[in-house]
């Protein structure tokens, strides 16, 4: 591209932006205009970000004295040194995923879709990628970007198998806890768990902090009478006050538990048949990815749920008659949709409520077929906005 040409193009550019930037953004603030700007915005990203690769290849910052492609970017443009480096190493490996570097500047993928292939690609997977490639964008063209994340984990862990166990080891080597004391006898607390013991923390911490949740609401509805509507701002401790004290108290009941007792075990879902990218699934409740690697590390304590779709080997539907969902039906309806039914909603199903399809009250049955996950904001809004979409 010459010169001429190029500034021609570049100025064009910066009439569009001047053009939109024009625009009142009440008249851009529909959903229709936010997809489109997202659309166009990962075009311009996978455009800066070929350009940049270009320039490292070419030198010019070489002439100007620079070290490196990443401090000349740095100085010039005026961005931090490692937002620079993370571009140029994302551009150096676009070279070798044309077709991710196609989609992207068609605006069919952004810049997260793309950092997460390019770093799926190793010197032990290039080859596996370069049949595979294809897939893995048209998993980030069609899904949404966590359940495209899964895939490539996945994807990742059939490609390099022995690379991904010695991740999970290394994630599980550096677990650690900072405990310490300022001089003003204020404490101060900061860690890092593996997605296991992670994920067991927060549960139970979240069992408690429903509790305080439910003390502080009754607390409040007994000082503003049942007939005042209560908001998060009446009630006594803020979610951060409550995860603390739920924090506290999770100590204190650890405390009352007598020397040699029982301990509560884990529990694992290995799902069976369930179709999914790779043939494979192994993860948690909330849909993060682990290696076999890293569940089998807990067997020796763990309890092993079995759970098979479309098999006659275990009645799931059960309680037809029931009101609510409870036992082996609602595990069921979690293990099968993972996430609440609403598709602008990824809270996940262990923490949601189980809705009717077709409701109870007109004859709807107790069974997993009628059911799914329903966060409490979703299920509220069916039954009160029943004119909003589902």
């Amino acid at each position: 591209m010459t010169v001429d040409v190029r500034t021609d193009v570049c100025a064009r550019l910066a009439d569009a932006l001047d053009a939109i930037v024009a625009v009142d953004p009440i008249l851009l603030g529909d959903g229709e205009s936010i997809m489109l700007l997202h659309r166009q915005l990962a075009r311009l990203e996978a455009v800066v970000t070929r350009a940049v690769a270009a320039f490292d290849t070419g030198g010019e910052w070489e002439q100007d004295g620079a070290r490196t492609t990443a401090a000349w970017i740095a100085a010039r443009c005026q961005v931090p040194k490692t937002a620079a480096q993370a571009r140029i190493r994302l551009g150096r490996e676009l070279r070798h995923l044309p077709q991710v570097e196609a989609a992207w500047l068609a605006g069919d993928i952004g810049t997260a879709h793309a950092e997460r292939i390019c770093r799926a690609r190793t010197p032990v997977t290039a080859d596996v990628m370069a049949r595979d490639e294809h897939v893995l964008v048209d998993a980030a063209v069609d899904l949404p970007f966590r359940q495209f994340h899964q895939v490539v984990t996945y994807w990742e862990q059939q490609a390099d198998p022995n690379g991904t166990e010695a991740d999970a080891q290394r994630r599980y080597e550096a677990r650690r806890l900072h405990l310490s004391q300022g001089l003003d006898g204020v404490w101060f607390l900061d860690g890092c768990l593996d997605p296991i013991n992670g994920t067991i923390l927060a549960h139970a911490l979240r069992r408690i902090e429903a509790e305080l949740f439910q003390d502080d609401w009754t607390d409040a509805r007994a000082r503003m009478g049942d007939t005042v509507p209560i908001g998060i701002a009446d009630l006594a401790r803020t979610p951060s006050q409550r995860r603390a004290d739920a924090l506290i108290e999770l100590t204190r009941r650890a405390g009352a538990v007598p020397p040699g007792a029982r301990l509560p075990e884990p529990l694992f879902t290995v799902l069976v048949g369930y179709e999914t990218f790779a043939g494979q699934v192994c993860q948690l409740a909330d849909g993060t990815v682990i290696t076999p690697g890293a569940a089998a590390r807990w067997l020796p304590e763990a309890w092993i749920e079995r759970v098979v779709f479309d098999g006659p080997d275990r009645v799931i539907n059960v309680g037809v008659r029931r009101r609510l969902f409870t036992g082996a039906t609602r595990r069921a309806i979690e293990v099968r949709d993972r996430e609440c039914f609403h598709d602008l909603c990824d809270i996940p199903a262990d923490q949601c409520q189980i809705d009717h399809i077709q409701p109870h009250a007109h004859g709807g049955l107790t069974t997993q077929t009628n059911g799914r996950p329903a966060c409490a904001h979703h299920n509220r809004q069916r039954h009160q906005r029943p004119d909003r979409p589902p």
